[in-house]
């Protein structure tokens, strides 16, 4: 393998297209949906209204979501709501203090994907990623187009890409300039078997940890690893985010380094909100944010 630059890869047409192709294909119209509700969801919009905004039949867009999320369009945009995401706060108060007490069994299930993790030297990060070696690919998820990235020592970095931002080319800058002195192997055979252990739920398995690597300053790693701490179907703010790192009047520094993120999905900065219980703020756009959010919600459920 060589020093590459990313190009766009597309995946062959066939009728029999593997589960996070499709779920690739459905978020398209997916996030029309969803872009609809989220300016909308104060006057909680009908179901054909919602579905005409995508340009689907009202069951069309029930067969959609029921696919996708494993939930009605009504209940995925229940799942958005200012009340339910104060409800969700109000569950998960103690949950950064007690992860014990909501379902974690141990420091090896650190959340629902099963994720192991370690964290480079400071010397490695403040090098910017000097000898450091970095595979990555673009892959289908259930979010769009996943750029995944690798170290021998583990999964590395996870970012989304979309046309109108620039595509894989921009994702895969954004992601560069984390590491700038870093090498890169485009290598699509060898990341393809994490991009699918991350987002199908059929191969979140305790006896198959996902092992990552975080490559950020000290603080950045005890934020990003706080928020492994939150478990699929919870959310928590920003405050208590900083209470646990250090103090709750860090939360603005707390928030620059959940920005920072470079394990979107895996390691959960989506179920971060304000305390009024609005989805404020994320690296891969709100719509984004709304539809992990709610997808999670079917999972929890399903």
């Amino acid at each position: 393998m060589t020093l590459t630059n990313p190009v766009a890869v597309r995946p062959p047409e066939r009728a029999d297209r593997p589960p996070l192709a499709r779920a690739a294909e459905d978020y398209d119209r997916v996030r029309r949906a969803i872009a609809f509700m989220s300016e909308h969801w104060r006057e909680q919009p009908d179901i054909p209204a919602v579905a005409h905004a995508a340009g689907l039949s009202t069951d069309g867009l029930t067969a959609l979501f029921r696919r996708w999320a494993g939930l009605t369009p009504k209940a995925f945009l229940q799942a958005l709501t200012l009340d339910h995401a104060r409800k969700l706060l109000r569950e998960s108060a103690s949950v950064l203090d007690a992860a014990y007490e909501v379902g974690l069994s141990g420091p090896g299930r650190l959340h629902d994907l099963f994720v192991t993790h370690e964290a480079m030297s400071p010397g490695e990060w403040k090098a910017g990623g000097a000898g450091l070696v970095l595979t990555y690919g673009f892959h289908p998820s259930p979010f769009g187009t996943a750029l995944v990235m690798a170290t021998p020592r583990g999964l590395a970095g996870v970012a989304f890409a979309d046309p109108e931002q620039g595509g894989e080319q921009a994702a895969f800058a954004d992601m560069q300039r984390r590491w700038p002195n870093a090498g890169y192997v485009r290598d699509q055979d060898g990341t393809a078997p994490l991009a699918r252990r991350v987002f199908d739920p059929q191969t979140w398995r305790p006896d198959r940890p996902l092992r990552i690597v975080m490559i950020g300053t000290d603080f950045e790693v005890r934020v990003w690893e706080t928020l492994l701490r939150v478990p699929l179907g919870r959310l928590t703010t920003y405050s208590d985010v900083a209470g646990t790192v250090c103090s709750p009047k860090a939360a603005r520094a707390v928030g620059a380094a959940i920005g920072r993120n470079p394990l979107c999905f895996v390691v959960p900065c989506h179920r971060v909100i304000a305390k009024s219980g609005d989805l404020t703020g994320y690296h891969w756009g709100l719509t984004r944010k709304r539809a992990i959010i709610g997808w999670e919600t079917g999972q929890r459920i399903a």
